[in-house]
């Protein structure tokens, strides 16, 4: 018995040439399907953050000591390592999710970041330096503005925002290509510079969507602090969902594809074309719905 539906009947299935959601409800139904599962991923991040955490609580709660400093310094590096093979090994969960692939979440993201775990650190303290970079020019330009008066140093500071932006377009694509691809680092880089400016439109709007998350959480952390214990759940593998859902086609369509073509062979990932010598035909869409028998009311008293 069923609340709200029929389970004894059958419809008349789905159809294989049924036209494509939209892309807003194809992602809602990923989003909505895989919810407990983002959470799950998000609580594992969490476990690979404890370098950063634990750096955190040293800084504030240990008094000033020679080994209080060195211990935080190290646990940031630590952390600076991580966050790379990190981020490849939720953006390869999430790809599957975009592609409908079964997926075992701790199987997976163990195995992706440890085989990725190089190219990941490499490609996570090279952000990390850049937005290091990045954090200290936006306090070190306005002051030197200020003090100097130099209106000219607003060209480099521009600029500095500029150059992180188009890196920040570029990681839409680095981890993604870096766990689907074998074009190596310097491939992924040249790749995700060209994809940066090739998909100019939808990058603005995965950027747009992305900023408007974080300013929703950063605002809801203003008005109540206690916001903040919501991020071993919320919003990392929900920004990266978003990321993988806009960003893997334009991968699949400049990058995968391409090389399948040269081969002469079709992206599996795109389907199976149907053959002419296919035995069987797939019917999802044109069968009758079943609909099961009523049953008959009998006569007779109930013998208990």
């Amino acid at each position: 018995m069923s609340l709200f539906y029929n389970y004894q009947s059958a419809g008349a299935g789905i159809s294989k040439n049924a036209p494509k959601k939209k892309p807003f409800f194809a992602f809602m139904d990923i989003f909505l399907g895989k919810f407990w599962k983002l959470i799950e991923l998000n609580l594992i991040n969490t476990l690979f953050s404890l370098p950063i955490i634990l750096a955190v609580l040293c800084f504030l709660m240990m008094e000033n000591t020679s080994l209080s400093y060195p211990l935080v310094i190290i646990l940031l590096l630590m952390q600076a390592v991580f966050i790379g093979p990190m981020t490849a090994a939720t953006v390869r969960i999430l790809r599957n999710f975009t592609l409908g692939k079964p997926t075992f979440l701790w199987t997976e993201y163990i195995s992706r970041f440890k085989s990725n775990f190089k190219g990941g650190a490499v490609l996570g303290v090279l952000d990390v330096l850049l937005f290091s970079g990045v954090a200290a020019g936006v306090y070190v330009y306005p002051n030197l503005i200020e003090n100097s008066g130099n209106d000219l140093l607003y060209v480099p500071f521009i600029l500095m925002f500029s150059v992180a932006i188009v890196v920040v377009m570029m990681n839409f694509y680095a981890f993604l290509m870096l766990t689907s691809t074998n074009v190596g680092i310097r491939g992924t880089i040249k790749n995700s510079l060209a994809l940066a400016f090739v998909a100019i439109k939808k990058n603005i709007l995965t950027l747009v969507i992305m900023i408007l998350i974080v300013g929703v959480f950063a605002f809801l952390t203003y008005l109540n602090f206690y916001t903040i214990f919501a991020l071993p759940f919320l919003p990392f593998s929900q920004i990266w969902l978003v990321i993988c859902f806009n960003s893997y086609p334009v991968i699949q369509k400049y990058v995968i594809n391409p090389y399948y073509e040269q081969r002469g062979e079709r992206n599996p990932e795109l389907g199976e074309e149907e053959s002419e010598d296919t035995v069987f035909e797939d019917k999802g869409g044109e069968e009758a719905p079943m609909v099961p028998a009523k049953k008959r009311k009998t006569k007779g008293k109930v013998i208990s």
